[in-house]
């Protein structure tokens, strides 16, 4: 979900600086990980050494972590309850994506506090504004979690609530713009982001990528793909051409002086990076392979606009969303190296691990000072980082 501070990125002056901070963070946690305990011998083994990226990914996870278990949570076991479960939801699977158990008191906890949200109609949701957004990213944390099958009717009531409030046959043509898309709570508008979080959460539920609402919502991402293809018939498709992705599909005449961050002077819908991994990801779940185009426009964008340092077309603002979807989108793809516009290759894992540690606050946690879709929100900032770091390892 859409949930720094300079949007054209760090001065000259600041990336020098950040560049040594970087080279002094990272030798001193190789430095200090590599030495034996006090009083032990160091221990000679055939064991592939860590990395120092790896180490240092380590280091600033145990710091997040530490910062949510002592400070984030409140005593019902939530994180940030007044905008409802999804926080909750994304700081428990970011624990346990990086390697805490199930009965670590924090993780515990807060599936005890999310399970309290189940609705009779089988969702997971607050107040009921964001009841996809909100069901989604709890049956990716409760799937994450069920080991023993112990969620498994709280999956199967949540995967059909979810799927019931998609745009199919029953509401919507194939032929309309919003076909096999879904928005923050069923009814309006559906966005790529929801539509994107409902394709992660049925995967995590083991469906398969041929199940026909994974196969309707494809129809829909491929709709928000700036791509002149048979695949996109929308009158967007050919006034960008970069094999990005938009937030939504308009079905109402557009003015693009309203807003030069969304349009472009000839109408078209302006690319941007979280929608651009956000569509990647959702593009490899729905089983397309790296021979498809679209698969091959949304590498060519993202080469094209590589970045850790801001969110590509969107400056600051919801840059940790950014940094979670970047990290999904190039994890699942199995791609080790990016590279950038000018052909310099990136290992875009220790890039990441590297801008997280030098943005990761005293207290351990994640915050924006951008305060666009909450991302102010400690809980929230810090859970979208873990989640990117569980992608690193």
């Amino acid at each position: 979900m859409h949930w720094d501070s300079n949007p054209s990125g760090p001065t000259p002056a600041r990336r020098k600086f950040r560049l040594g901070r970087r080279i002094f963070v990272t030798t001193c946690a190789a430095a200090i990980i590599s030495l034996p305990a006090y009083g032990q011998e160091a221990e000679t083994t055939n064991a592939k050494p860590i990395s120092e990226t790896e180490q240092l990914r380590q280091q600033i996870v145990d710091k997040g972590l530490a910062f949510l278990t002592k400070e984030g949570q409140s005593e019902q076991g939530t994180f940030s309850d007044r905008v409802g479960p999804g926080v909750t939801a994304l700081a428990i699977t970011s624990a346990l994506r990086n390697g805490q158990p199930i009965d670590d008191p924090m993780v515990a906890e807060g599936l005890k506090a999310l399970e309290r949200y189940v609705k009779p109609d089988g969702g997971i949701y607050g107040n009921g504004r964001l009841k996809n957004y909100e069901t989604c990213v709890a049956m990716v944390c409760f799937a994450e979690a069920n080991k023993t099958g112990q969620y498994n009717e709280i999956l199967k009531r949540a995967k059909e609530f979810v799927t019931g409030i998609q745009y199919g046959e029953g509401t919507k043509d194939p032929s309309d713009p919003w076909y096999g898309g879904v928005g923050y709570g069923g009814a309006g508008r559906p966005d790529l982001s929801n539509t994107g979080y409902m394709i992660e959460a049925l995967r995590a539920v083991e469906t398969p990528a041929s199940d026909p609402a994974i196969q309707r919502a494809l129809v829909f991402i491929s709709r928000c793909q700036n791509l002149d293809s048979k695949y996109n018939d929308t009158q967007f498709a050919d006034k960008v051409d970069d094999g990005g992705f938009y937030y939504e599909i308009p079905t109402t005449k557009i003015d693009p002086s309203t807003s030069e961050e969304r349009f472009t002077p000839n109408g078209g819908l302006r690319s941007y990076g979280s929608m651009g991994y956000t569509g990647l990801k959702s593009m490899i779940f729905a089983g397309l392979t790296k021979e498809d185009p679209r698969v091959k426009a949304a590498k060519q964008w993202i080469q094209d606009h590589y970045s850790v340092e801001k969110n590509p077309g969107m400056g600051s603002a919801g840059l940790y969303y950014y940094y979670h979807t970047f990290a999904a989108a190039l994890d699942a793809a199995g791609l080790k190296t990016v590279a950038d516009s000018d052909g310099k290759e990136h290992d875009w894992k220790a890039d990441l691990v590297a801008e997280l540690a030098e943005r990761q606050n005293e207290d351990g946690s994640w915050s924006n000072e951008n305060q666009r879709w909450f991302e102010n929100d400690k809980n929230l900032a810090t859970s979208f980082a873990l989640m990117a770091l569980g992608h690193c390892q």
